[in-house]
């Protein structure tokens, strides 16, 4: 996998967990205090320990976590240990992210889409807006979480495709967790009258 993003970028490394974030958060005073971090903590780490509650309180909801954060960004985040990958952009898609497929069938992901185009071709696309990734879920979009997110194709007026765009199928459901306690047994209870 190569990850390219600017020098400018807030970057760290965190208990074998790689994070690169582009853009800013505006809420970065709260989230420190929510995770128990020093005024010096980077976008970056809150990312990190945010991806930390994730992993360790599982299935706790990831688009819950990621709809904390307020802000323009885009971020690349590897676990190293657990050999998983999460990937997120805003909303309204201001921080640039880009990723495809190299040649030898390695992701690449960067800001710069010239490097993206550069290393795999025509195989690539912008992440899509207000989507976060995870390795062993897919795609998923932070206003319709359960809903499946599909790749479309794009053609050109020759017939050729030349991107894919991502939409939230509404009539799609994702696998979710079954329900269990009281609202299950509500979901099974059902009501009988007797006539006279």
């Amino acid at each position: 996998m190569l990850m390219c993003f600017d020098e400018s970028r807030s970057s760290v490394v965190m208990d074998g967990i790689f994070c690169i974030f582009n853009g800013y958060l505006h809420n970065t005073c709260d989230l420190r205090r929510r995770y128990g971090l020093s005024r010096q903590a980077t976008e970056a780490m809150i990312v990190v320990e945010a991806y930390k509650v994730l992993r360790n309180r599982a299935p706790y909801p990831a688009d819950q976590v990621i709809k904390e954060l307020d802000g323009k960004f885009s971020f690349i985040l590897f676990d190293s240990k657990a050999t998983k990958l999460f990937l997120a952009r805003d909303r309204d898609g201001s921080a640039e992210l880009h990723w495809g497929v190299a040649a030898d069938g390695c992701l690449v992901c960067s800001d710069d889409p010239a490097i993206v185009r550069k290393s795999c071709g025509d195989r690539y696309t912008p992440f899509p807006a207000g989507c976060l990734f995870k390795s062993e879920e897919g795609l998923i979009s932070f206003d319709h979480p359960l809903n499946k997110v599909r790749g479309i194709m794009r053609e050109e007026d020759e017939g050729y495709s030349s991107a894919v765009i991502f939409q939230v199928d509404l009539l799609t459901r994702r696998y979710s967790i079954p329900r269990r306690g009281s609202d299950a047994n509500w979901a099974s209870v059902s009501v009988t009258t007797e006539g006279d």
